[in-house]
């Protein structure tokens, strides 16, 4: 797999798709009172259709509250679906429901689908060595045990550009840029096909993140990772992504190719999106157009009516405000949720006003 530049990376041609999901829903219950009782749910993920194909970059991306986390997590069965199902292709080819995989029958299928959390200073146990954090995988699936486990953490060390006699150390003994290459190599120690990176880079200093960002980029390209890169960044996103969904309050508004959504926005919320991108040249900031979307994120347990972005939407009309749009395809390629896609002139990266 190779990449033509850091703008137009390229989809990996192998028509192949390892994890498809379908009609996916996530509620978490609101108990109140005392006994704890049933006071409704809060609709975290509703209703997702998404496919990521083996070897690319899916971009997820969307404001804080938006479900793309809980969307990671029950890709990755950290959480149990309410409903949905999650087609994942085996190395075998066999396609899988792991959706309703429980107990024991999960291990496989963790063992190929791991997270790159957000804090790496959270993430990791102050009380283990590097040896301990890194090879508890491992050893959780019989994988490696005494000298070659040490010899296997070792290499992963080396991999993530960190000295291997730094196994016996602690956390603590390092900063927020090497614990996350602590925590990516704990991600690779069972050699995984799918990766969820849950904003991995977003709590780095500027600099560092940028070491972080070309070494999953290199990671990708040498051990053949897919990933689902989780983020409020976009220039994350545009740096190492093939595609991106944008989520709002639980659903996808629109999917395509990252310079597709980038160029030629279908949805007026990704339209807000992208013109919150800081504009590194100076001279440039005054040109181009900044777009708001009014108000606060909608209470996702008791959502609008109709088109959930309705109530924040420049464009919105009475149609939007009793008729869910449902995510179509718009053009070749590029699918949104919303009535009026084809009717708007709708500004993306490249405008100026």
């Amino acid at each position: 797999m190779e990449t033509d530049s850091i703008e137009q990376p390229i989809v990996p041609n192998t028509g192949e798709v390892l994890i498809e999901v379908r009609n996916l829903t996530m509620h978490f219950a609101i108990r109140k009172g005392f006994l704890g009782r049933n006071a409704g749910v809060v609709r975290a993920v509703e209703g997702v259709d998404l496919s990521v194909r083996a070897g690319e970059a899916l971009g997820l991306v969307g404001e804080t509250g938006c479900g793309k986390t809980t969307l990671g997590r029950c890709i990755a069965r950290a959480y149990d679906p309410t409903a949905g199902e999650m087609l994942y292709r085996q190395r075998d080819g066999e396609v899988i429901d792991a959706a309703n995989l429980r107990g024991r029958s999960l291990k496989p299928y963790r063992r190929e689908v791991r997270v790159i959390f957000q804090d790496p200073y959270s993430s990791l146990n102050p009380r283990m060595t590097l040896l301990q954090i890194i090879g508890e995988p491992l050893k959780i699936h019989n994988v490696a045990s005494g000298k070659e486990l040490e010899e296997r953490v070792a290499e992963l060390l080396r991999k993530v550009g960190l000295r291997p006699e730094y196994l016996r150390r602690y956390p603590h003994a390092f900063s927020g840029g090497e614990r996350q290459r602590i925590s990516i190599a704990r991600a690779l120690a069972l050699d995984p096909r799918l990766i969820i990176a849950d904003e991995a880079v977003s709590a780095l200093d500027v600099s560092v993140r940028a070491q972080i960002m070309t070494l999953l980029e290199d990671l990708q390209v040498e051990s053949q990772l897919t990933y689902v890169m989780i983020t409020h960044d976009l220039s994350v996103v545009d740096y190492l992504c093939h595609r991106v969904a944008v989520m709002y309050l639980g659903k996808i508004v629109e999917l395509a190719d990252t310079q597709d959504v980038y160029g030629d926005p279908q949805h007026p919320y990704t339209e807000a999106l992208l013109s919150a991108i800081p504009t590194p040249d100076p001279r440039a900031r005054n040109r181009r157009l900044r777009i708001k979307s009014v108000g606060e994120l909608p209470d996702p347990s008791n959502p609008p009516s109709g088109c959930y972005f309705h109530t924040r939407c420049a464009y919105a009309q009475d149609v939007c405000k009793s008729d869910e749009p449902p995510l179509r395809r718009i053009k070749s390629g590029h699918w949104a949720a919303c009535h009026f896609s084809e009717g708007l002139d709708l500004v993306g990266t490249n405008d100026e006003a």
